[in-house]
């Protein structure tokens, strides 16, 4: 698909738009390709601000990666937008949609909600994959094959980390079910992984206050709420951005308590991957341990049935 898009047109910039959970998937491959690429821009967009807000910069040289499940209505509008603009757009999905039928190209990918889904292939790996790939097709990328491997291993590597993490979670989880506000601390690649248990498995699916809090920025003011009963829960990630996290470890444990929850890629098994892309990886295997493990072990613990919505497919909004 890459090789017929790039034989018609030059991609200068790479656009990344979704909402809700699917938004959050997309930061590993918006995370690489800003960080990898020299000269092509990326960006993220959730649906509704790309239809309100479309940046005057999309054009025929934009490549538009636009998600989502069922076809959001919202994401669907701005998928329609950004072809109007002139973007060759492609749509990630499980489900065929009106947003199958707008796009120009589609990819289907496996959610991370069901178990025997492979995480190689969920919609984070598939845009993580597709960055990679549009990488290597205009600027090169040294690194291609330890990433294709890594993707081979992901989902052998998940599996045993989701059996390392069950007691873990099952404990924390008992610790936490009578919280009324638990704080998520994330930074760098982790960050949407961070973002995404917040708002999709602790607020949305167990209606628990869950506000995500960059490391960086935790010493910018939200350090001031905590104490030793503070619930929080800290991703440590791999790669060149742990230090950040470190320091907010350091920090929590000076001055937090008992409910100071730390999850550490490197117990989830992200060495397995080669040093020069491991940090890509860490949403991969972070966000469906959060998911599949630690959500579904609140759930459990508090007696709230994950499945179930207050306003969700319910209200008109």
């Amino acid at each position: 698909m890459l090789k017929e898009i790039l034989s018609k047109r030059e991609i200068k910039n790479v656009v990344w738009v979704a909402a809700g959970g699917s938004n959050g998937g997309n930061y590993p491959g918006h995370y690489f390709l800003d960080h990898e690429a020299k000269k092509l821009q990326s960006q993220m967009y959730t649906s509704n601000e790309f239809v309100y807000a479309t940046p005057k910069y999309v054009n025929k040289n934009t490549f538009a990666i636009i998600v989502s499940m069922r076809g959001t209505p919202e994401t669907c509008q701005a998928a329609k937008i950004a072809k109007e603009k002139g973007a060759v757009t492609m749509a990630l999905y499980v489900d065929e949609s009106e947003l199958t039928e707008i796009c120009d190209y589609k990819i289907a990918y496996e959610s991370i909600m069901f178990d025997e889904s492979d995480q190689s292939k969920t919609n984070a790996a598939v845009g993580l994959r597709l960055a990679m790939e549009i990488l290597k097709e205009t600027e090169g990328f040294a690194y291609y094959k330890e990433a294709v491997h890594a993707f081979e291993i992901l989902d052998k590597i998940y599996n045993k980390a989701k059996k390392y993490c069950l007691t873990l979670a099952k404990d924390w989880a008992e610790l936490n079910k009578s919280e009324k506000v638990i704080s998520v601390l994330a930074s760098g690649p982790s960050y949407a992984a961070g973002y995404i248990f917040s708002i999709c498995n602790i607020m949305e699916m167990l209606q628990i206050v869950s506000p995500t809090i960059n490391c960086c920025e935790f010493f910018h003011g939200p350090f001031e709420i905590l104490d030793e009963n503070t619930s929080v829960f800290l991703l440590i990630s791999e790669g060149r951005t742990r230090p950040l996290d470190e320091r907010a470890l350091d920090f929590l444990k000076r001055h937090g308590g008992k409910k100071v929850y730390t999850l550490d890629a490197r117990d989830l098994g992200i060495l397995s991957f080669d040093e020069h892309i491991r940090e890509y990886f860490n949403h991969l295997l972070f966000a469906p341990i959060l998911n599949n493990v630690y959500m579904k072990g609140l759930s459990v613990a508090t007696g709230v049935d994950y499945t179930t919505r207050k306003y969700m497919w319910k209200e008109k909004y």
